[in-house]
């Protein structure tokens, strides 16, 4: 997939989870977390190819910027989306799938000091609310809704609602997340 079509495909994204977003000018130019991402991916690029303080630089000098701490060495997958972002922390091993929205103030972070995987595993179609936090070598299942706030430290199963300190999992029936985002009781 070439880079035009990858930036269409991220406004797409942000089209999708924002109900504020006016228009692709408006989101290009002021949407932070878009620019975090975008600068990840060039940084990425840098770790993957051994510039690895390089790669760290660029993504220090994106915190300064935005406000959000993606690690080079984070996977990410497609159409991820970050609304107002501040505060975001993503960490070194972590892997994130397709189509995973998160919300400031999440962190995404380790608990040991340890070699090897440390951080999280998030599945496909995730949404994590404002303030949560993921920590250690988990893995949250695809289509799961992370509350605001709950911290997660155990492996969930896909579709699962995660609620609380620490969070408690709950099935969420077959409705689809984005539905689920509208319910009262499930905002995030």
């Amino acid at each position: 997939m070439g880079m035009l079509s990858r930036v269409r495909e991220d406004v797409g994204a942000a089209r999708t989870h924002d109900p504020a977003a006016r228009g692709t000018l408006e989101i290009v130019l002021s949407y932070a977390g878009l620019h975090a991402v975008w600068a990840h991916r060039v940084n990425h690029r840098l770790w993957k190819r051994g510039f690895r303080t390089l790669a760290r630089f660029g993504s220090q000098f994106t915190r300064f910027l935005t406000g959000i701490e993606i690690h080079p060495g984070a996977t990410i997958g497609r159409r991820f989306f970050i609304d107002h972002g501040m505060g975001v922390v993503i960490g070194e091993t972590a892997e994130l799938g397709d189509d995973i929205m998160i919300y400031h103030g999440v962190t995404l972070g380790g608990k040991s000091l340890g070699a090897g995987k440390r951080h999280p595993t998030i599945g496909d179609g995730v949404a994590v609310g404002a303030g949560a936090k993921i920590l250690g070598p988990i893995t949250v299942g695809a289509g799961s809704i992370v509350g605001a706030n709950a911290v997660v430290t155990k492996d969930c199963a896909p579709r699962s609602l995660l609620l609380g300190v620490p969070a408690v999992e709950r099935p969420r029936g077959t409705g689809s997340h984005g539905l689920a985002l509208l319910d009262p009781e499930y905002h995030i």
